[in-house]
C-alpha cells in the first residue's frame, strides 16, 4: 500500500497548476504597480464611480 501511495502522481498536477497560478499572480502584481502609484488607476475609478452614480459625467 505505501509503494502504490508513493508511486501515485494524481495531486502532481494540482500543485502544478497551483505554483503557475501563484507566479502569475505574483507577476500582475509587480507589472500592475506602477499604475496603481501615479494615481491615474485612482482618477480613473473615481470618474467611473462618479458616471454610475450621478447624472453627471466628466
Amino acid at each position: 500500500m505505501l509503494n502504490q501511495f508513493l508511486q501515485d502522481e494524481d495531486g502532481a498536477q494540482i500543485i502544478e497548476y497551483a505554483l503557475i497560478i501563484a507566479v502569475i499572480s505574483i507577476a500582475m502584481v509587480v507589472a500592475l504597480q506602477p499604475i496603481f502609484t501615479t494615481g491615474t488607476f485612482t482618477t480613473f475609478i473615481g470618474r467611473l464611480t462618479a458616471c454610475l452614480t450621478t447624472a453627471t459625467c466628466a
